[in-house]
């Protein structure tokens, strides 16, 4: 090796390390989210590369089987986590997150949120939203049942796959679904509806896999799943059930956690939920609504949804007073 290839060899070596050096001072923001958000179809690849773009940084996105588990994940691990942000918390389990003290003020301008409700808060931020539905194959159910009435009446062998309330916010927003819509006798329907239960699963991507593989009538879910099979597999017919009851609301929320090393970025990242570029992301990826209106507005497969006449939703502390009584109730009520 001549002393001319010696030198370019080294040089070459030396750009490498810098070049490596370089990106690894890049600040990393981890993001703690649940594992349909962070998945390959899902929201967080997309979200990942755009948010990346503008603030020189690395977006890590961790997952656990559910929101909830996210939020246990980081009260396990305390100050010493490594999440600056958990992702896809909702209204139900807000207070409880809060309770903890463990998140402190995003700092966003909420001004452009456009969501199904009233909203000031400092410490959790809306990014998208949705209504609970029992989501079916019209091809094989002609007539799906449009109450829990009806859902409680139908023959033995017609089966539903919900998810665990204990583990799941879909699981959750229906115990307090039946719970808003009878009052004190949500046990009694609970009573009648138990028989029509497949399983219990633990999170939404077991339960609506299952439904998919044929193994339940239909399955718990979002009044918005059916855009999923519209747009991406030009497929319709997945239909949401509409409730006489009404349905019940799903606003998903971020915080960014106290103990975070990023505080600024993380901020930074909050503000960006608001922004078009991610909100236009939301709806053909998490399969919802966005928080905001944006410029492009809703794809088209959007717009034959079934749109709940009639909203139901309890206030995140009344749900945090009673949540483990109501879900002490359909546990006894069920039998499991």
């Amino acid at each position: 090796m001549t002393r001319i290839t010696r030198l370019l060899v080294t040089f070459i070596l030396a750009s490498f390390s810098i070049a490596n050096a370089q990106a690894s001072d890049k600040p990393v923001l981890t993001i703690y989210t649940y594992d349909a958000f962070a998945a390959e179809w899902g929201p967080a690849p997309k979200l990942k590369e755009a948010f990346e773009k503008t603030c020189a940084c690395t977006v890590d996105f961790i997952t656990a089987d559910s929101s909830i588990g996210a939020l246990r994940k980081v009260q396990l691990e305390g100050a010493s986590t490594k999440a600056d942000i958990v992702l896809g918390l909702d209204t139900n389990i807000a207070e409880a997150a809060r309770a903890t003290g463990l998140f402190i003020p995003h700092g966003a301008d909420q001004a452009k949120l456009d969501v199904p409700m009233s909203w000031n808060d400092d410490t959790f931020l809306p990014f998208d939203y949705s209504y609970f539905a029992f989501v079916y194959n019209s091809e094989k159910l002609k007539t799906p049942p449009t109450s829990f009435a009806e859902l409680a009446n139908l023959p033995k062998d017609f089966k539903i796959v919900v998810q665990d309330p204990r583990s799941s916010t879909p699981g959750l927003g229906l115990v307090l679904w039946v719970r808003d819509a009878y009052g004190d006798k949500a046990a009694d329907m609970w009573k009648k509806i138990a028989p029509k239960i497949l399983t219990v699963t633990k999170g939404w991507s077991d339960a609506y896999g299952l439904f998919l593989k044929g193994e339940a009538d239909m399955v718990l879910s979002y009044t918005t799943s059916p855009a999923y099979h519209l747009i991406a597999e030009n497929d319709n017919k997945y239909k949401a059930a509409p409730f006489s009851e009404g349905h019940y609301l799903q606003v998903e929320v971020a915080g960014i956690v106290k103990s975070t090393k990023q505080p600024a970025l993380a901020k930074k990242f909050m503000q960006f939920m608001l922004s078009d570029e991610f909100q236009d992301i939301i709806p053909t990826t998490n399969w919802t609504y966005p928080a905001t209106k944006t410029a492009t507005g809703l794809p088209d497969g959007f717009k034959g949804l079934h749109v709940p006449a009639k909203t139901l939703l309890i206030d995140g502390k009344t749900v945090e007073e009673n949540r483990k009584g109501w879900i002490d109730e359909w546990l006894m009520a069920i039998g499991r």
